[in-house]
C-alpha cells in the first residue's frame, strides 16, 4: 500500500513540476495590461455556465496571492523549515490517528513551490479562472495540493471532534 501512495505523491509533484516547466517555456508571461480574455494566455473555455478558464503565465515572488512578495528569501527560509519539519514528522512520527494523507498532500504542494523558487527564483502560477466575470487569483497544482490537504485536515478534525464527543 505504501508503494501506491508513494507513486501517487510522486505523480502529484511531477505533474506540478512538469506543468510549470511547460508553461514557462511555451506561454507568454501575462503583462500588467493583459486584461481581456484570454488575458494574454491560452483560452481553454469561455463562459461555461459563467465560468471561464485559461492558462496564463505569471510569476509570484511572495506567498499566497502574492502577499509578502518583497521578502522572497525570508519566505523561502521559512518554507524550507516548515517543509523539513513536515517531512520529518511524516517519516518518523509514530502517532496514531493523525491524518497523514492530507499532511503528505500539503507537504508535496509546499515542496513543489519551493522547487520553483530554486529553479526559477519565483513561483510559477498559471491556472486562471473567472467566475461571472470576476477573476480568481492564479494558482498552480502545488497550490491546489496545499488547499486540498488543508481541507482534508479540516474534515478530519471535524470528524475527530464528533467521535470524541460520542465517547
Amino acid at each position: 500500500m505504501r508503494k501506491i501512495w508513494f507513486v501517487f505523491f510522486a505523480s502529484l509533484l511531477a505533474a506540478d513540476v512538469l506543468t510549470k516547466a511547460l508553461v514557462s517555456a511555451s506561454v507568454p508571461m501575462m503583462g500588467p495590461f493583459d486584461r481581456v480574455y484570454p488575458f494574454g494566455g491560452i483560452g481553454i473555455f469561455s463562459d461555461l455556465f459563467g465560468v471561464s478558464f485559461s492558462i496564463n503565465y505569471v510569476i509570484n515572488t511572495g506567498a499566497a496571492w502574492g502577499i509578502f512578495s518583497g521578502n522572497s528569501g525570508l519566505l523561502f527560509a521559512l518554507r524550507s523549515a516548515i517543509i523539513l519539519g513536515m517531512f520529518a514528522y511524516l517519516l518518523f512520527s509514530k502517532a496514531k490517528g493523525t491524518p497523514k494523507i492530507p499532511l503528505w498532500i500539503v507537504a508535496i504542494g509546499a515542496l513543489g513551490n519551493a522547487i520553483d523558487y530554486c529553479v526559477y527564483g519565483h513561483v510559477v502560477d498559471f491556472l486562471h479562472f473567472t467566475f461571472g466575470g470576476h477573476s480568481f487569483p492564479l494558482f498552480n497544482i502545488a497550490d491546489s495540493c496545499i488547499t486540498l490537504g488543508v481541507l482534508g485536515l479540516l474534515v478530519f478534525s471535524r470528524s475527530g471532534k464528533k467521535q470524541m464527543q460520542t465517547l
